[in-house]
Formats: structure tokens, sequence, C-alpha cells
């Protein structure tokens, strides 16, 4: 962590809201107290991840997520500490001091340095390589696509020749190690080999970041072999999820909307033919990464996915990816050809402005691909139909924005409005019981008539997650909190460090687990552990007399297993003595309710 004080990374915390920061990134649904969202770190379809202005921090019942807003911002940005707490600085208007790197810091910006370089270099020797005599076979496939000189020039496109250490002999000319050569993913290292390049008879793509810097390469290969498209693994300075092809250029657009593609020379031949607002994802789905590019660049997106199977799968999973970031999206058609490239090489751009004019709101696209998959002669297929309409159509929480799209689908489908709000009631009554994650305190409440507990190890890792919120947000003050629990009660060591947090911070009054998160945001697993104690809370519905009786129990659990554990590990049978003694009155504990 920086060396900056805690008050001043306290201070940048606290006037940073972790709703409205989160909320700037992922639609955020209010549900009582709570935000709700699908998790922007897993996929799922009902929304488990919690949002909890009270507590200024997160949570996803559903992949263990969470934190205070500082390590939502480097777990969804893929930053650093210190470049999430400078954006948050920034936001609040404080500045930061002046500090210097530490070594680690310094050896690490030096290598991006080195491989933005590297990759600059090699971005040249492709280039070329494309206008030499062995390069003939690349340029000519860039003609055949129609690709002008001007055109291979702006998109720097090369060509990696037959030979297996071409470019690794350049790049040791340069001046570069194997050690960054390999750090840069240029070229492949087997122990008594010799190097090889790791591209080799492809047409190449360099892949730019937003300031124009070289950080990767796709590769086309001439002839036959697999795969067809390979592209430069994760390096230090090259995220494919996190980056965009063509978007140096696309983000320059006076176009007030982003085409997307799905590769390479789709994005180079709409802009060739004047589109120059296309990008392309980087050989994955669409990613939460890719979708804030979007959000931060603020203009809507049309998807231009290949018309075939393949691309409307990829598009009904874009589609909800772009809603969810709060990116408006349109689906554009290219009916009667495959991709953008043959659609423009077949009708030309004004035909492709046309279809841009008519492209399809992405919802209603996503109801007529739906609606295939049903047999709508069938009254039950019909029926199973709507059915899905209602439930995709509660995702439209504000009223207003339902109401448009409810009266949209209905004349689109046929559907009379009043039955399918019926069944969106219906369906939004029981979805929204079920999206709720049950009290996190579900698995660990004492044993009733027809409902176990949960027992062993899990259990008693349950019992102490619980003791350890109850500590953290109780009003009792440190001295109070060890006469009742102790560290020793604790399952695992993890645990135990973190008790030492909790109850060390206590004053009388219950903690922040935002304030208490910054102190872990750099350690995982103990921030994940502690986001998961902190995510905890009693069910409304439980009584004062029933929240003692619960934390009760399980601290008696506790010292059981943690008395019995100490009683098999000692030989002095006068401690053993004392141990028996205290387990037998184990029964008397009792955390009153005044203490809750």
């Amino acid at each position: 962590m920086p060396l900056y004080p805690e008050e001043l990374i306290e201070e940048i915390r606290s006037r940073n809201d972790v709703v409205t920061v989160i909320g700037a990134r992922v639609k955020l649904t209010r549900r009582g107290a709570n935000y709700f969202a699908c998790c922007p770190f897993h996929n799922e379809n009902t929304p488990s991840f919690c949002v909890s202005p009270a507590k200024q921090m997160y949570y996803c019942f559903g992949c263990g997520a969470g934190g205070n807003v500082l390590s939502f911002l480097m777990q969804y940005e893929n930053i650093s500490f210190q470049d999430a707490l400078s954006e948050l600085a920034a936001r609040a208007g404080i500045s930061l001091p002046e500090r210097e790197m530490s070594q680690a810091e310094k050896q690490q910006e030096n290598l991006r340095m080195r491989l933005l370089n590297l990759n600059g270099e090699a971005a040249r020797y492709y280039y070329y390589q494309l206008r030499d005599p062995a390069g003939k076979s690349g340029l000519e496939y860039f003609n055949r696509r129609g690709l002008s000189p001007e055109t291979m020039q702006r998109f720097g496109l090369g060509y990696a020749a037959e030979g297996y250490e071409g470019l690794y002999r350049y790049l040791k000319q340069k001046g570069f190690s194997d050690e960054e050569i390999k750090a840069a993913a240029l070229a492949r290292f087997a122990e008594g080999k010799k190097p090889r390049d790791y591209f080799y008879q492809r047409v190449m793509f360099p892949i730019l970041d937003r300031s124009s810097r070289v950080i990767g390469f796709g590769g086309r290969i001439l002839g036959k072999g697999e795969p067809k498209y390979l592209n430069t693994p994760e390096t230090a300075v090259f995220d494919k999820g996190r980056n965009l092809y063509g978007l140096h250029l696309a983000r320059q657009s006076r176009r007030p909307y982003f085409l997307l593609c799905e590769g390479y020379m789709d994005v180079i031949a709409l802009h060739q033919a004047g589109f120059d607002c296309a990008v392309a994802t980087l050989g994955t789905a669409l990613t939460g990464g890719q979708v804030l590019l979007f959000k931060r660049l603020g203009k809507p997106v049309i998807l231009c996915y290949d018309s075939d199977g393949a691309g409307v799968e990829a598009a009904l999973r874009a589609i909800p990816r772009l809603r969810s970031g709060g990116v408006e999206c349109r689906v554009l058609s290219l009916e009667e050809h495959k991709d953008p490239d043959e659609f423009i090489v077949h009708k030309g751009a004004e035909a492709f402005e046309e279809r841009i004019r008519e492209a399809e709101n992405a919802f209603l696209f996503q109801s007529d691909v739906w609606r295939k998959s049903y047999n709508m002669a069938d009254p039950a297929g019909r029926t199973a139909f709507h059915r899905k309409l209602a439930e995709e159509l509660t995702g439209f929480t504000e009223e207003l924005e339902r109401e448009n799209y409810i009266q949209a689908i209905c004349s689109r489908h046929q559907i009379a409005p009043a039955h399918l709000k019926g069944l969106i009631n219906g369906v939004g009554n029981r979805r929204y019981q079920e999206d709720i994650p049950p009290p996190a305190l579900d698995d660990i409440l004492p044993a009733t008539p027809g409902r176990g507990r949960e027992k062993g190890p899990a259990g008693l890792l349950a019992a102490a997650r619980l003791l350890l919120n109850w500590a953290a947000l109780s009003p009792l003050a440190e001295g109070q909190i060890r006469a009742i629990l102790r560290e020793t009660d604790m399952p695992q060591e993890n645990y135990r460090q973190l008790y030492r947090l909790i109850v060390e911070g206590k004053t009388g009054e219950p903690l922040q687990p935002g304030a208490l998160l910054s102190r872990l945001v750099e350690d995982g697993e103990m921030n994940q552990l502690a986001a998961e104690v902190f995510s905890y809370s009693f069910s409304e519905t439980l009584s004062p007399g029933e929240k003692s009786r619960l934390l009760s129990e399980n601290l008696r659990r506790l010292r059981q297993a943690a008395l019995q554990a100490a009683l098999r590990s000692n030989t002095d049978p006068a401690a053993a003595g004392s141990l028996v003694k205290e387990m037998a009155g184990i029964r008397a504990l009792q955390i009153p309710e005044s203490d809750i």
C-alpha cells in the first residue's frame, strides 16, 4: 500500500459514496436499504451483487467478491491501489502529496515502458516486412481484400515472414533482452531449443491502446493451419478484455455512436468506407472492461456482429452486458451477407448507412430471436414465450421505460397488454423474493423443527463469521468485546487476524466496514473474508431475544471447539483440569440483549 497516512486514505474513501461510484459503472436497482445488480465479476442471470450505502461496501452472494469503493475500482478497472486512490482523490477534489515510487514500482514501470518500446519496434519490423519481397504473399492478401495503401498505413498492417527467428534477431540487435522479449510474448522459449518467433507466416494487425501505443498483435495465418487468428497472450501491457481494436481511431470520430464488430478486417473495411467509429473485441466475447470504455466515452453502441448463428449468439451475450453497464445499444442487420466487410464489398457505403439508420432496438431484436425457439402454433409454446418476455421485462425497473417496452413488445408480437402485465406482476413478485439473497445468517441459525444446521468445520467458520460481524457492529468497546469473545475462539489464523483488527478498532461505537476494508484492500484473502463477514445482517423478523440466543449458541459452539482442541494438544494434567472445568461452564455463556 502507498505510503499515505490512513487518515488521508479514509478521507478520500469517505468522500466517494460507494453507490455513486459503482452506479456510474453498473446499473443498480434499489431494493429496501440496499442496491442490487447482476455481478460485474462473474456471469449470472439474477442479481446477487449487493451494494450497501450504510456500510459503504459491496458483496456478491454468488462469487464472494466484495470490498469498499477502493477495491471495487481496483477489481473492475484492473488498476493498482495507487491508481484507484488517485482517481478517487481527483473525484473528491483532494490533492495527493507527491511521493517517491518504491523500487518495485520503479521496476514495474520501467518494464512497462520497455515492453511498449519493444512492441513499437516489432510493429515497425512487421510493417517493413509487408513491403519487402519476403512479404509479397501478405501484400497480395490485403490487396485482394480491397485495402488501399493509405488504409494499410493507417492501421500499421504488417507481415510475419515464414522464418522462425527473424523478429527475435531484429529485437536482439535493438538491445532487448530475452527476458523482455519473453515478457512481451513475441517469441517462444523452450529449454534446449532456439527461441522462435511467436508469429510467423501471418498478416499482422498491431493493436493500439487509447494513447496510440502498440500493446499487442493479432495475426491471421496465410494458407492452411490453426488457429486462423492468433493474438498476443496477456502481458504487463496487453489485457484483451480491457481494450478494443481500432479504438485509438474511433474515439476521435464525430459520429454519435460506435459500431462494434467481431473482426479486425470488419473494422478496417468500415473505416476505409468512411465509418471511422468502428471497433472490435479482441477474440473474446464482450467484457465488462470493454463496456466501461464505451460508458466513459458516452456514446451508444450499434452491434455489427456476423449474421450467422454464432454472431447472433454473441449479440445475445453482449446486449445484457451493455444494458447493465448503462450503455444504449442497437443491432444492425447484415441480412444477405455474413459480415460488415462482405456487406461493404457487395452493397457499398450508402447501403450500410441505410442499415445504420434502420438499426433495431436491442430488446426487440432479442425478442425476435427468443420467439424462434418456441412453437408459436402450440398454445403451450406461445405461453412459454410470453413468460420469457415477462421475465426479461422485469429487468426494466423504471416504470415509464418498462411501460414503453411493454407497449412495443405487445404490438410486435400481438399480445394483449393486460395479459402481459399480469404475467410481469407475477414473475416480478417471485423474482423480487428470489433475487434478494436470503439473510446470510440462514446457514448458522439454531436448529429448529424441519431445519438443520451446518455442522463440522464449515459450521464453525460460519459461527465465527457471525460473531465477528457482531463484534464489529455492536455498541461495545474493546474491553467488553474481549470479555465475551476471545481471539482463541477463532478457528483459523485469518479469522484471528480479522478479530484483532476489529477489536483493536472498537471505541464503543459500531465500526464502519468501508473504513476497515481500506486496510485490507491489497490482501485479497483477508479482504474477501472481511467483506463476507460485514455482508451479514440479521433478519428484521428476529426479536432481540432471538438474536441473543443465536449469538450465544454460536459462541458456545466456538468456545467448545477451541477448548476441545486445546485439550487434545495439552499434556499438562493441571492445565487439562482447568480446561475441563472451563468446559463445564460453557452452557452458562450468554450474550445479553443489551450488548447486541
